[in-house]
């Protein structure tokens, strides 16, 4: 299923992909003002939580430090260092510092489809370019977008946030809620958002992810791979679920193919939207039948009302493993020049691009 999206709190968002920002200074004022509410609460939350960090070394260091806390912080630590000399990421990316949050989840990102197409509702962002989500640390403001966006007949989805990523503007701290992952899962977290802050082209989600998501996967094996050995149990969790998680993803682009023929038929609107439910009611039977999922979830999941946009958020992450992999044996199974194999992805034309992502063999 898809992954919690990463948070890009960077201070100036606003315009949709539809109308393009033209950053002049007559124009910055308006678009200050129509702004200005996100940008004061994204800035208000991100002040918090860099001016609330401690150095990790602080926090280990403290008498009345918990078990648990200490055990995953010591983690991570070793994990930044491994990703560092040993993958090749940037180590501007992050994980030297600690948040507490008096919340339980780091913030919620709205994003939203065409209902009879697969395509993105867009924002835009300096810095991050166009994206398919909008990141809130209130989750009232972000279901006031939602329901927006629902009125205006999109397909939407708010998802708690896993990730978070500054893409190396500010040394991003590893916050609290992290913690209670399972160890196997903060060190593929601590990995993928170093790799964003390594390799980042903006305005091209899908790249980003799945370069991301690919770097993640190597480095989690090849982690514990050096620190247990290979009959490691982190190591044996992290491939159940990364065989469970290739198979739900063949079977996602299956039926994304099917959604799109219907998509792109000549038939009507009303037809469209009733084989849209019944290729969506079809798929998530055959999540079921196929034991994708836990089978004391599998009442939740079917009364779960999935949409375009749940498919599209499964596959931003999961696209172009076939040709990632193809580049990582070009580049010898070497990291640091894998990194520099993908940035040169990035001067081609997005259609380039997109093939790249679609490659199949």
């Amino acid at each position: 299923m898809p992954k919690p999206l990463p948070l890009l709190p960077i201070p100036f968002p606003c315009r949709t992909k539809k109308k393009k920002l033209i950053m002049t200074i007559s124009f910055f004022p308006f678009f200050l003002t129509s702004c200005l509410p996100y940008l004061y609460h994204l800035g208000k939350e991100q002040s918090a939580i860099i001016l609330s960090r401690e150095k990790i070394e602080t926090v280990l260091n403290k008498p009345n430090i918990d078990s648990k806390t200490k055990e995953k912080l010591y983690l991570i630590r070793e994990v930044r260092k491994f990703a560092i000399e040993e993958l090749a990421l940037n180590e501007n990316g992050g994980f030297e510092y600690f948040t507490k949050l008096e919340r339980d989840e780091i913030g919620w990102n709205v994003s939203a489809s065409e209902s009879l197409a697969l395509k993105s509702y867009t924002w835009w962002f300096p810095i991050a370019g166009t994206v398919p989500y909008k990141g809130f640390f209130d989750k009232e403001m972000a279901i006031e977008l939602e329901n927006e966006l629902k009125n205006k007949g999109y397909d939407t989805r708010i998802r708690a946030i896993g990730g978070y990523s500054t893409l190396g503007w500010f040394s991003d701290p590893v916050l609290s809620p992290q913690l209670n992952w399972p160890d196997h899962r903060l060190v593929g977290l601590v990995i993928h958002e170093m790799a964003h802050a390594t390799a980042y082209l903006p305005g091209d989600t899908t790249l980003n992810e799945s370069y991301a998501s690919f770097v993640e996967e190597i480095g989690t094996e090849r982690f514990y791979l050096k620190k247990e050995g290979e009959k490691s149990p982190h190591l044996e969790k992290f491939k159940k679920e990364k065989t469970k998680r290739e198979t739900t993803i063949q079977l996602l682009k299956v039926y994304a193919d099917r959604l799109k023929e219907v998509y792109e038929s000549n038939k009507n609107s009303e037809t469209k939207l009733l084989q849209k439910q019944s290729l969506i009611s079809e798929f998530k039977n055959k999540v079921i039948e196929d034991k994708l999922i836990p089978e004391e979830k599998s009442k939740e999941f079917l009364a779960r009302d999935w949409n375009n946009e749940d498919f599209l958020g499964a596959l931003r992450y999961h696209s172009g493993e076939v040709s990632f992999n193809h580049l990582y044996a070009k580049a010898n199974y070497d990291l640091k020049l894998f990194h520099k194999e993908v940035k040169k992805l990035f001067d081609l034309p997005a259609d380039l691009r997109k093939d790249f992502l679609n490659q199949t063999h």
